[in-house]
């Protein structure tokens, strides 16, 4: 058996070795150095650009600006086709809307020669107003794009003449009828913040032509065949002139699930003819590439005396920056992966506007949405079971999704199949919540009294749920080649960005064919060499190329009967992993595969398989804190995280863990440290480690990941997601947690010491 197995991850000993394995290790030892000249401005027009001096230089082999390379309008959001994201961005564009917008392309032998020229570059700006504050956007004097041809592929909410790059909205019943009705009535406003991906590679893209004369592109990317499609269509490219290579990630967390540098150095390689590499440097990683959307939510929530939730509404802005990547769709699962965990509800109702501003683009990022959402609602409850004076325990467990029940907005917001809404097959809430208060000894803690003079203790909880890839539109489909001796090939799209996918799908591929994972070799990522997989986002990987690699490995114990019947000269053929057997007779796979194609039939057996899922499982998730705060500093300190999951079977309980334990640390990351801070004009004031506070595993005394037994029987081996899971429950916990010990709400993050102090000090 290889599933449910604690199995090294596959790369793991190459990693840990420092072989060649990331796109910097592998780019070609004389490829152009390329760096980009960056916007000093929020918001301005490119009125002359002088790069004669630049062009002039020795080592210098290219210089482009916005004059060389088209204006065709693309969106970089590495999504399905076509994508719901408008088409608002250049590759290099005369108006600049954001510090850090490239506005021209240098190339050459050395760093040192690159960095000259860029200084001897002379741009000329036309400097306008920027509209920096996201709550003004809407209506503002300014716009963000004004006539640039931008455009959406279908109807989003697109209305760039007043700054909006998407909006939605949808109810159910009738929201202000049920609120009036309503006993007890909560309202409440959140705030979240941009916050860094801080990922430990930065962005890094090779592009060199082949003896084919066909370009071929190293990319630390989790799209690699939306980067292919993306950098044909804007370049006029045939695909199949497009190689797309992903070799190992150093950390993804969403921020590469877009174009950044891949755009720039096929271009120069087009140019010259030459072999060409773009690293960012951490500080264009920080300013700019992604950042998460900051959002207002504004939330209400009614319930009868008894507790029983009645409606809820939702209302979002959301502030996607300079261009719209992303927009709709983070905004929808604000709604989608959070109003469905309170199912019983008469109405519910959910809208919000994405709005532009000159700031560094937002774009996808681990949690995609449903943290901002589930913060505030998570929140809510708590302030809900407040003003009811219940146990928002018992008012969570009134109200939550249980198993075998749905909800209309998992139909409504494409979560279930076309004209019905998804019946939830596993969800073992109750058991996590029962497993989290047990583990945090959370009706001791929460009924304690604090009796030091300066130090108080509070715990808190909040529940979740994330989904397992986007239903009619993410595919993923894998290639099994039997090999001589009797081991195989998995080919497969999806793409290990770190999270030890290519382990997970090895030994879904060993469980079917029943043989053990070192018989199973993986290759990802290759748009040449693998099958096409939508990419690593939306918590896709397990579920759906889980079961592309399922489906293959079932067709090759078919096509390996098949060939045993022609070996045998009979039909009664069976395989049982390790020989072919026809009655008393058998052979091992071993010698079975070796005369295939040297003596016996000499055939070669491949087999493929391919997925859409029609449904979207959710992995629900309870997680409970305990904290203690210093009331002189308002510095908090983690006790205690417990985190119970049910992400169905865990395929590799290992990785599983991991992937929820690093998602809990971004999560308090996002909570009590992590924040874009930009200075009036827009320009990012903390773009390196030493000025962006990533918390450790040091900031967090206990981490306590469990799973609860559970089976999801539309899965592979009833396997869920787990990679997102992870990361929603921290903003809401703590901050339920420092009500619980301080009396005080804080609803805008992150809270940090000095805003828990304000809260105690200031009213």
């Amino acid at each position: 058996m290889s599933v449910n197995k604690k199995i090294p991850k596959v790369d793991g000993v190459g990693l840990v070795l420092g072989k060649p394995a990331y796109t910097d290790d592998l780019a070609p030892r004389d490829a152009l150095i390329v760096k980009l000249l960056r916007s000093p401005h929020a918001h301005a027009t490119v009125v002359s650009i002088d790069t004669h001096i630049a062009t002039s230089l020795p080592e210098i082999k290219c210089v482009l600006t916005y004059k060389d390379v088209g204006d065709v309008n693309f969106s970089r959001a590495g999504q399905g086709f076509p994508e719901p994201s408008p088409y608002d961005h250049r590759i290099l564009n005369k108006t600049v809307r954001y510090v850090g917008e490239p506005v021209a392309i240098v190339a050459g032998h050395s760093e040192k020669a690159v960095d000259l020229a860029i200084s001897k570059i002379q741009v000329k700006y036309d400097i306008h107003e920027a509209v920096l504050d996201f709550e003004k956007a809407i209506g503002h004097e300014v716009l963000v794009h004004k006539d640039d041809g931008s455009k959406s592929m279908f109807e989003i909410g697109h209305k760039p003449e007043v700054n909006i790059a998407a909006c939605y909205e949808m109810a159910i019943g009738d929201v202000e009828k049920s609120l009036s009705e309503s006993d007890v009535v909560y309202e409440g406003r959140y705030y979240t913040q941009a916050q860094a991906h801080a990922m430990t590679e930065p962005h890094s893209a090779v592009s060199y032509f082949d003896q084919q004369d066909r370009l071929n592109i190293i990319t630390s990317t989790q799209t690699p065949f939306h980067v292919r499609r993306i950098v044909g269509k804007t370049l006029g490219l045939p695909l199949s002139k497009i190689r797309v290579i992903k070799p190992r990630i150093g950390g993804g967390y969403g921020g590469k699930q877009a174009i950044h540098g891949e755009f720039y150095v096929s271009l120069v390689t087009m140019k010259t003819g030459l072999p060409a590499k773009l690293i960012y440097t951490r500080k264009d990683v920080f300013s700019a590439s992604y950042t998460r959307h900051e959002m207002r939510l504004d939330i209400r929530i009614g319930a009868d005396t008894d507790g029983h939730i009645k409606v809820i509404d939702m209302k979002i802005l959301s502030n996607t920056g300079a261009y719209g990547e992303h927009a709709l769709t983070v905004l929808m699962v604000a709604g989608s992966k959070t109003l469905p965990l309170y199912n019983k509800v008469e109405a519910v109702g959910f809208s919000g506007d994405v709005v532009y501003t000159n700031l560094t683009p937002a774009g996808a990022y681990r949690g995609y949405g449903a943290i901002q959402g589930n913060f505030a609602l998570e929140s809510a409850i708590d302030e809900l079971a407040s003003k009811l004076q219940m146990d928002p325990v018992v008012l969570r467990r009134m109200n939550m999704m249980k198993e075998q029940e749905t909800s209309e907005i998992f139909e409504i917001m494409g979560e279930g199949q076309e004209g019905t809404a998804m019946t939830v097959e596993s969800c073992k809430l109750d058991e996590c919540l029962d497993l989290c208060i047990e583990k945090l000894d959370y009706y001791n803690k929460v009924n304690a009294e604090n009796t030091h003079p300066y130090k108080a203790r509070g715990v808190g909880l909040a529940i979740a749920m994330q989904g397992s890839g986007i239903p009619y539109i993410d595919m993923g489909s894998a290639i099994i080649k039997l090999n001589d001796d009797g081991f195989f090939n998995l080919l497969v799209g999806a793409t290990d960005i770190g999270t030890g996918s290519d382990t997970i799908l090895a030994q879904i591929a060993a469980e079917t064919l029943m043989v053990d994972t070192d018989k199973i070799i993986v290759y990802s990522s290759d748009t040449d060499l693998t099958p096409f997989d939508t990419g690593a986002y939306a918590s896709s990987t397990t579920y759906v190329s889980g079961h592309s690699v399922r489906i293959a490995a079932e067709n090759m114990i078919e096509k390996i009967k098949k060939a045993g019947k022609i070996y045998f000269s009979s039909e009664d053929v069976d395989y049982d992993g390790e020989s072919i057997i026809c009655g008393d007779s058998k052979i091992s796979l071993k010698d079975f595969s070796t005369k295939l194609f040297y003596s016996e039939n000499q055939e070669q057996l491949v087999s493929s398989g391919s997925y859409v899922g029609t449904k979207s499982p959710p992995p629900y998730m309870v997680g409970g804190v305990e904290v203690e705060i210093d009331k002189r500093t308002g510095k908090l300190d983690i006790l205690n995280y417990v985190a119970v999951v049910d992400c169905g079977t865990t395929i590799n309980p290992n990785l599983a863990k991991i992937q929820v334990e690093g998602a809990l640390l971004q999560g308090i990351g996002m909570t009590l440290y992590e924040e874009v801070n930009r200075t009036e004009l827009g320009v990012n004031m903390n773009n390196s480690f030493l000025t962006y506070n990533v918390p450790t595993r040091m900031e967090v005394k206990n981490m306590d990941v469990t799973f609860v037994d559970s089976y999801e029987p539309s899965g592979p081996f009833g396997a869920k997601s787990v990679g997102e899971i992870g990361i929603d429950t921290p903003p809401a916990a703590l901050s339920n947690a420092i009500k619980n010990a301080l009396g005080k709400r804080i609803r805008k993050l992150p809270m940090r010491s000095e805003d828990i102090w304000n809260s105690l000090n200031n009213g």
